[in-house]
C-alpha cells in the first residue's frame, strides 16, 4: 500500500472517531458500538485480504496492553478519594467483587456443562467475560447523574483490577491450595508497597524535571514496569493505579508527612495533575480508537449466527444479567436497578484476557464466536440502559 494513502486513512480513522464521540454525546449510543461497526465494515470492503490475521490479532494485543494501562490510569485520575465517598467506595468495590466472582462461577458451570471440560479451565475461560470493561463506561457515563457516574467509573474501575487479579491467580499455577493462595496474597501485598514507592518517585521526578519532554517518558516507564512486572507474575497494574490516584489525590501524600514535603508547590502540583489527565485522555482515546476498529475488523460474522454461539451467548448474558439484577435489587431494594443493570459492557480487558489464557489452559472446543456475542450484545445493552437513565441535561430542562 502507497506510504501517503496508509497515512491517510489512519487520520481518516482519528477524526472518524472524534465524529463518533459526538455523535454519541448526542443519541447516547455508545461509541464503541461505531468504532466496531467500523472495523467490520472495513473487512466488508477489503475482499482482498490486505491485513493478515496473524498481524491483526498481534496488534490488538499489543494495543490492548497499552490500552489496558492507559485505561486504568485514565480510571485513577477520575477518582477522587473523600471521607463523604467512603461509603460510595465500599459500595462500588463490594460491587464488583461480588458480581465478578458470582458470574465467573455460574459461567464456568455452564462451560464445565457445555463441554465437558475441568471446572478450573472453564473458571479461566469465565473471568474474562465477568469483567466489566471500564474502557467503555468510562467514555460513555459522562452525562449521567454524578452520583450514578461515580458509582459505575469505580465500579468498571474495581471491576478491571479484581479481575485482572483473579485471572493472574488461576494462571499462575495448576496446584491450587492455601498455601499458594497466601503466597500469591503476600505478593500482592509486597507490590502494593513497591507500587506506592515507585508511583510516588515517579511523580516526584516529574514534579522536579522542567523540561517539557517528559510526560511520554513517564508513560514508557509506566509501560515498562507493568510489562516487567508481568513477565514475573506480580499484579504491577498496581504501579498505575497507585500513580494516578496519588496525582489526583495529592492529599494522600498527607499520610507520610516527610513524603509529603517533598512536594511543597501545590500551584506546580496542580499543573502536573492537568496536563497528565489531558495527555492520558488523549492517548487512551486514539488508542481505544484503533483497538476497537481492529477488534471489529477481526470479527466473523458468520461465528456470530451459529446455533452454538447463540445458544451459549445468550445464556452467558442471560446469567451475568440475573446476577447483576439479584445483586443490585438486595443491596438497594427501594430503588430501581436502571440504569446500572444494563451499563455492564465487556470489552478491552475481556479480549485481552482472552488473548493471554496459556496453552495449557485452552479449550480446543470453546467457539470464539461466543466473545464476539457476548462484546455485542452487552455493548447493545449499555446503549438501552442509556437511554433510560436521567441525565445531568435532563434535569436541567
Amino acid at each position: 500500500m502507497n506510504t501517503n494513502i496508509l497515512i491517510l486513512a489512519l487520520c481518516m480513522i482519528v477524526m472518524l472517531s472524534y465524529l463518533f464521540n459526538i455523535i454519541s454525546d448526542k443519541t447516547r449510543i455508545p461509541s464503541v458500538l461505531w468504532l466496531l461497526a467500523t472495523g467490520i465494515l472495513l473487512k466488508f470492503l477489503d475482499q482482498t485480504g490486505m491485513v493478515s490475521p496473524a498481524i491483526i490479532d498481534k496488534s490488538v494485543e499489543v494495543l490492548g496492553t497499552i490500552g489496558l494501562i492507559m485505561i486504568i490510569l485514565e480510571a485513577a485520575l477520575d477518582l477522587h478519594i473523600e471521607k463523604e465517598k467512603i461509603g460510595l467506595i465500599i459500595r462500588a468495590f463490594s460491587s464488583a467483587l461480588v458480581i465478578l466472582v458470582v458470574s465467573s462461577l455460574s459461567i464456568a458451570y455452564l462451560i464445565t456443562g457445555w463441554l465437558d471440560e475441568s471446572f478450573i479451565n472453564s473458571l479461566i475461560y469465565a473471568t474474562p467475560l465477568s469483567i466489566v470493561s471500564s474502557a467503555i463506561i468510562i467514555p460513555s457515563v459522562g452525562k449521567l447523574k454524578p452520583e450514578k457516574k461515580e458509582f459505575l467509573i469505580y465500579e468498571a474501575s474495581f471491576s478491571d483490577i479484581l479481575g485482572i487479579l483473579y485471572f493472574n491467580y488461576l494462571i499462575g499455577t495448576d496446584q491450587y491450595s492455601l498455601n499458594y493462595g497466601l503466597l500469591y496474597v503476600g505478593e500482592m501485598l509486597l507490590s502494593m508497597l513497591v507500587s506506592v514507592g515507585v508511583a510516588v518517585f515517579l511523580i516526584f521526578i516529574l514534579h522536579k524535571i522542567d523540561i517539557k519532554l517528559k510526560f511520554f517518558l513517564i508513560f514508557s516507564v509506566l509501560i515498562a514496569l507493568y510489562s516487567f512486572g508481568k513477565l514475573i507474575h506480580l499484579p504491577s497494574l498496581l504501579i498505575i493505579l497507585f500513580f494516578g490516584l496519588i496525582i489526583n489525590n495529592r492529599q494522600l501524600l498527607q499520610i507520610a508527612p516527610k513524603i509529603d514535603k517533598l512536594f511543597p508547590n501545590n500551584r506546580r502540583f496542580k499543573t502536573l495533575e492537568d496536563q497528565t489527565k489531558t495527555i492520558t485522555l488523549e492517548t487512551s482515546f486514539v488508542v481505544r480508537t484503533f483497538f476497537f476498529i481492529l477488534f471489529g475488523y477481526s470479527i466473523d460474522l458468520e461465528k456470530l449466527a451459529q446455533k452454538e454461539v447463540l445458544i451459549v451467548g445468550g445464556l452467558i448474558v442471560l446469567t451475568l444479567v440475573f446476577i447483576r439484577f439479584v445483586y443490585f435489587s438486595f443491596q438497594n431494594p427501594k430503588e430501581s436497578t436502571l440504569p446500572e443493570l444494563f451499563l455492564m459492557p465487556r470489552g478491552l480487558i475481556t479480549i485481552l484476557l482472552f488473548y493471554n489464557i496459556p496453552d495449557e489452559f485452552k479449550l480446543s472446543g470453546f467457539n470464539n464466536g461466543i466473545l464476539f456475542f457476548v462484546i455485542l450484545v452487552t455493548s447493545f445493552m449499555m446503549m438501552i440502559g442509556l437511554f433510560t437513565a436521567k441525565t445531568v441535561d435532563d434535569e436541567a430542562t
